[in-house]
C-alpha cells in the first residue's frame, strides 16, 4: 500500500527516509521562481469540494446574449453531434499508433478529410491540427519548407491572435516576417505589389478577415504566383457554405478554425484546426494524412498514407513537431456537417448574412453610431465607430445581459471606440432589437 504523506510529521519522516530535505527537492528551481512557502489550506471532503467548485464556477456569466466574435462563434449545435460524439468509441478512443488495427478511427478521419476538401475545394486535407492559430503557423512552415525561402507577408487584418502565435513562434528563427496595414479593413494591394519580390516564401490572408469583411484574393493569389510564392488563406468554415472557396482563388494553402463547426465555446477550447492543400504540397503537410486502399481480400482499408512526423522518420525529415491531431474535434466537425449536409450549411451561412445586416442597419441608425468602414461586403460580423470607449460600452452592457462585442483597442491602435460585433443564426429579431435599445440607453 503507498505510503502517504499527510501530515508535516509524516513528510518529515518520509525526506529522512530518503536521506534528503525540502529544499533538496526543489533545488533544480532557481530561486526567484520559488515560492516563499507551502502553507496550504487543510484538506476538505469531497462534497466540499465540489460545493466551493460550483460557488466559483457560479460566478461565470453564461446567460448573457452572445454577440461576441473574433474568430469563436456560438452557432447552435444539433442534439445529435452531443449523442454521437459520447459514444464510447469515438469519446475514449485514443492515437492509432496501429493503425491498420483501427479501422474505425481511420475511416472517421478519411471522412473528416474528405468534408475539409468538400468544404474548401483543396485537393487534399490532414487529420487535423490543434487550433487555427497553429494550423496557420504550420501553413506558413509548408511555404518555407516548399519554397526554401525565408520571407513572408501577413496581412493585418488577418486575426491578430494568430499573428501572435506566428511572431512567438518565429521569434528565433530566421524569418522576414511583413505585416502590411489594411485599408478600411481590407488588403492593400498596393503594399503587397511592392512587398512581394524572389525571397517571398508566402502571402497569408483571411477570408472574412477580423474585421468580418470579404474579399476575393484570386489577384493576390496570381500576384505571389507570378514571384514564386505561395497563396495562404486562413478561413472562416461556415462562410465557405456560400462564399467563393479558397480553391476557386488559386489559394495554395487553406487553414482555419474548426469550432464553429459543432463544436462549444467552452471557455477556449478544446477545439481543432483543420488545413487544405494543392496535391503538389502533400508531402510537406504536417500530421497525418490518412488515405483508402484495398486491402487482400480487395475489400475497402485505411491506412496512415503520410505520417512524416517526428515519432516515424528522423528529426531532420520530419514535416512538423506535431505529435497528435484533434480526432475526437475533427469527428465532431464531419458529424456536424454531415448532419446540417450541402443545403443545410449554406441555410447556416445565409442566416449569419441575413441576420447580421438586419443588425447592422439597426445599430447604425442610432445616433452617434456609424460604420467604421466603407462599404457592407461583411458575412456576420461588422465593425461600429461608437462616441465613445468601446470597452466601456462592452461594460456597461454586461450588466444588461449582453455581450456586445469585442473592443478592438485590446490589438489595433486608434480604435478605442471601434467595436466588433458578430451575429449568428442563433440571434433571434427580438435579441438584436433589445441590444440596439440597450446600446442607444447606454450612450
Amino acid at each position: 500500500m503507498p505510503f502517504i504523506a499527510n501530515t508535516d510529521a509524516q513528510r518529515n519522516e518520509m525526506l529522512a527516509e530518503m536521506g534528503m530535505t525540502m529544499e533538496d527537492l526543489f533545488a533544480d528551481i532557481p530561486p526567484q521562481l520559488r515560492h516563499d512557502n507551502f502553507d496550504l489550506p487543510a484538506g476538505i471532503s469531497e462534497q466540499q469540494v465540489r460545493d466551493k467548485l460550483a460557488d466559483i464556477a457560479g460566478t461565470n456569466m453564461i446567460s448573457l446574449t452572445c454577440f461576441l466574435g473574433g474568430g469563436f462563434y456560438d452557432h447552435f449545435i444539433p442534439a445529435a453531434v452531443y449523442a454521437l460524439m459520447s459514444r464510447s468509441e469515438f469519446y475514449t478512443a485514443y492515437t492509432p499508433y496501429q493503425p491498420e488495427l483501427s479501422q474505425g478511427t481511420l475511416q472517421a478521419i478519411y471522412e473528416y478529410q474528405s468534408s475539409i476538401c468538400r468544404l474548401t475545394g483543396m485537393d487534399v486535407s490532414n487529420a487535423s491540427l490543434y487550433d487555427g492559430g497553429t494550423a496557420l503557423y504550420e501553413a506558413m512552415m509548408m511555404a518555407l519548407s516548399a519554397t526554401r525561402r525565408r520571407k513572408v507577408i501577413m496581412d493585418t487584418s488577418v486575426n491578430p491572435i494568430y499573428r501572435m502565435m506566428i511572431r512567438s513562434y518565429t521569434e528565433n528563427l530566421a524569418i522576414a516576417l511583413a505585416e502590411p496595414s489594411c485599408e478600411q479593413g481590407m488588403v492593400n494591394r498596393d503594399a503587397y505589389d511592392r512587398l512581394i519580390d524572389d525571397d517571398t516564401a508566402a502571402v497569408i490572408v483571411q477570408n472574412p478577415n477580423f474585421f468580418g469583411c470579404i474579399d476575393d484574393f484570386s489577384d493576390l493569389a496570381e500576384m505571389a504566383h507570378r514571384r514564386g510564392a505561395l497563396l495562404i488563406m486562413s478561413c472562416y468554415p461556415i462562410a465557405l457554405g456560400i462564399l467563393k472557396t479558397p480553391k476557386e482563388m488559386n489559394a495554395d494553402i487553406v487553414t482555419g478554425e474548426g469550432q464553429s463547426l459543432g463544436i462549444p465555446m467552452s471557455f477556449g477550447g478544446p477545439y481543432l484546426g483543420f488545413m487544405g492543400a494543392t496535391k503538389k504540397l502533400v508531402r510537406k503537410m504536417p500530421g497525418r494524412v490518412v488515405g483508402q486502399t484495398i486491402d487482400k481480400h480487395d475489400q475497402r482499408a485505411f491506412v496512415l498514407t503520410l505520417q512524416a512526423r517526428e515519432q516515424h522518420i528522423r528529426r531532420d525529415k520530419a514535416t512538423s513537431n506535431i505529435c497528435t491531431n484533434q480526432a475526437l474535434c475533427a469527428l465532431t466537425a464531419h458529424a456536424y456537417m454531415s448532419l446540417l449536409g450541402k443545403q443545410g450549411l449554406p441555410e447556416v451561412a445565409q442566416l449569419c448574412v441575413d441576420k447580421a445586416h438586419y443588425a447592422y442597419e439597426r445599430l447604425t441608425a442610432i445616433p452617434g453610431i456609424k460604420p467604421q468602414f466603407r462599404g457592407k461586403t461583411f458575412f456576420n460580423e461588422f465593425v461600429l465607430d461608437l462616441p465613445c470607449e468601446a470597452r466601456y460600452v462592452v461594460g456597461q452592457l454586461i450588466a444588461k445581459g449582453f455581450a456586445a462585442g469585442f473592443p478592438l483597442s485590446r490589438y489595433y491602435d486608434n480604435m478605442e471606440n471601434a467595436l466588433l460585433v458578430c451575429v449568428t443564426e442563433k440571434r433571434t429579431k427580438e435579441e438584436i432589437g433589445m441590444l440596439a435599445e440597450a446600446l442607444e440607453s447606454v450612450l
